[in-house]
């Protein structure tokens, strides 16, 4: 355990003190979750003592890192949620695989979250059920994991159906395909924060979506979906309309997060759509993806 404590706090020091971007936490899958949990409630503090003492505050790269998740976004949503407060603790995520490696696992497993995973694969389902249903910090109480296939028709129902009310503190969105539809369409539901799998190989001035089809198939080019989803202009315009607004993207860009405009607006104002996606791999997607499917079907939004 002190070892544990050692290394969580070695890892807290690479805090500037000014609030730089060198914010860094152990990985879960690297063997001991204690750490893992200890560097974030460190990282927790940090990030309110540097919101209290009025110092700057890192960048959304700066405190990226993976516990769970895919790529960073464990470290944006603790950034997140360290400044805008946890509430209720409750989580919707649609369309998480497993829920081992999602955007709620991190939440669910190291802060003590509760959130309704759906996904539309039997053994996904199985395979994330077992899982919570053995590991010790979960087992009293596992997230529900539900296997349905999501439209804009049962969205609604099938949430409101396991009662979460309508506060939620956070919605993750990753269908690969009409993600914008679902969004528009869910309304049972009122999160603080809202995570989306963008299409970043349009330009920031670009707003078109999939056309809607219950049975949307995405087309894959070398693992990424590239005739999938909607724009980042699509998803900030309606995003608006929600009362939300972009706060940052992940740094390979296909990734958004959205904060409600009744939160934090002082701490976490609304990032620029002309310059969020300029970044390395938005511009090498662009440039390999985008002849492949523009003269596809895209719907203006």
């Amino acid at each position: 355990m002190r070892n544990s404590i050692r290394r969580a706090v070695r890892a807290l020091r690479k805090v500037t003190s000014t609030g730089g971007d060198a914010l860094l936490a152990p990985r879960s899958s690297d063997g001991d979750s204690t750490t893992s949990k200890l560097s974030q409630l460190l990282l927790i503090q940090r990030y309110q003592e540097l919101h209290r003492n009025g110092l700057p505050l890192p960048s959304f790269e700066g405190v990226e890192f993976r516990a769970f998740s895919q790529n960073g976004e464990d470290g944006i949503l603790l950034y997140l949620f360290s400044l805008l407060g946890m509430t209720n603790r409750l989580a919707v995520e649609i369309c998480a695989g497993d829920g081992i490696q999602c955007n709620t696992a991190n939440l669910i497993i190291n802060h003590g979250w509760h959130a309704l995973l759906f996904d539309g694969d039997e053994h996904n389902i199985a395979r994330g059920s077992a899982f919570y249903a053995s590991h010790p910090d979960t087992c009293a109480f596992p997230p529900s994991l539900v296997r349905a296939w999501i439209t804009r028709d049962n969205v609604n129902q099938l949430i409101d159906e396991k009662h979460f009310g309508a506060e939620i503190d956070l919605l993750s969105l990753d269908l690969d395909g009409v993600d914008y539809w679902i969004w528009e369409a869910l309304d049972v539901v009122r999160p603080r924060v809202v995570v989306a799998e963008i299409q970043c190989i349009w330009g920031s001035d670009v707003s078109v979506t999939v056309p809607y089809s219950p049975d949307f198939r995405t087309q894959y080019e070398n693992g990424f979906g590239i005739y999938s989803g909607a724009s980042l202009a699509a998803f900030a315009k309606l995003a608006a309309r929600k009362g939300y607004r972009l706060v940052g993207l992940q740094k390979l860009g296909f990734n958004a997060f959205f904060v409600r405009n009744d939160l934090g607006l002082e701490i976490l104002p609304a990032v620029d759509l002309a310059n969020a996606l300029d970044k390395p791999f938005v511009r090498w997607a662009r440039a390999a993806f985008l002849p492949l499917v523009k003269d596809k079907e895209w719907q203006s939004v």
